[in-house]
């Protein structure tokens, strides 16, 4: 009896030494947090085999990403997203692997709370993760084809059930009933009126930092949605006008005219005579941009966007 335990024992290693040389070893495939690369990347590695997406469900104390924040992970080990600052993603991408191995859900918790105490949240807070296995990628689909649209989306994932299916768009991502649900918004389109130096400069930064750019030319007007930044670079009232009164009626998120006190007042005036109401009115930002005056057009470039994104952070 103790030689047929013996002699077994190098099959067992054997069989350890291999399940542990085909795991895969999980490595960052794309440098990206946007949402939307994200699914792609999971959409795309669907067709190729499976996929988990990992979601953040639960902040304690600080966190480096907001509700809602994802990682998807291939089944060969490469992953792209955040559900951190980059200091936990391969070990959640590794948890992610024996999910996708077992074929079942998991939760996972990092930082304060943690069973890992050897993994430690720079913030020094905590935070939860729930790992879904997809099984198909018509939930990812739909999102993505929404925000095409323009229009806001919503996921509700079940942890009870290990179910991911559309939803009404809720205000904030969050649990209720035992329910986490995760909101996703159209990509801030900028919409950028004037023929100066300035609307280079703009365009050109808006275009890095992600955002949907439209460069308006006296032609049709654009679409000027909530999810709208009109940017106004004129050194003429009169050129403004249209594409102002426009954004005026319009759900902008964001309006902001180039000039000074003194100039403004002048476009308040035109625009009471206009019949705009003071409410309306009192939605321009001007003068334009977060740091008040600037002297060149790259400083302005900074100040109008990170006004925007300060605003839409907002809502």
């Amino acid at each position: 009896m103790l030689h047929e335990d013996i002699t077994a024992l190098p099959d067992i290693y054997s069989h350890e030494v291999s399940e542990a040389a085909v795991r895969p070893t999980p490595v960052r495939s794309l440098l990206t947090d946007d949402m939307e690369e994200i699914f792609r990347f999971a959409i795309r590695e669907l067709t190729r085999g499976r996929v988990a997406l990992a979601t953040l469900v639960e902040i304690r104390g600080g966190a480096a990403r907001a509700l809602g924040s994802h990682v998807a992970i291939a089944a060969d080990g490469r992953f792209c997203g955040y559900v951190s600052g980059g200091c936990i993603e391969a070990a959640v991408a590794s948890e992610a692997l024996d999910a996708l191995s077992a074929g079942k859900d998991r939760e996972v918790e990092y930082g304060e709370g943690s069973p890992f105490f050897d993994i430690v949240l720079p913030c020094g807070g905590g935070i939860t993760v729930s790992i879904h296995v997809l099984c198909d990628a018509r939930v990812l689909s739909q999102v993505l084809t929404e925000l095409d649209h323009r229009r806001s989306a919503g996921l509700r994932y079940s942890r009870s059930l290990e179910q991911l299916e559309m939803a009404n768009p809720p205000e904030r991502a969050g649990y209720v009933d035992g329910v986490f649900s995760t909101v996703y918004r159209p990509r801030t389109r900028v919409v950028i009126s004037g023929q100066s130096v300035e609307v280079e400069r703009v365009s050109a930064l808006a275009s890095s930092s992600g955002y949907e750019v439209v460069t308006y030319m006296k032609r049709e007007l654009p679409d000027i949605d909530q999810y709208t930044a009109v940017v106004l670079l004129h050194h003429d009232l009169d050129a403004e006008e249209a594409v102002l009164h426009a954004a005026l009626r319009s759900d902008a998120v964001y309006i902001g005219a180039l000039g000074s006190t003194r100039t403004h007042r002048k476009r308040v005036d035109r625009l009471d005579a206009s019949g705009f109401s003071k409410a309306q009115i009192r939605r321009i930002k001007a003068p334009i941009g977060l740091f008040g005056p600037t002297r060149d057009a790259n400083s302005l470039a900074l100040s109008i966007l990170a006004d925007v994104a300060a605003t839409r952070l907002s809502i």
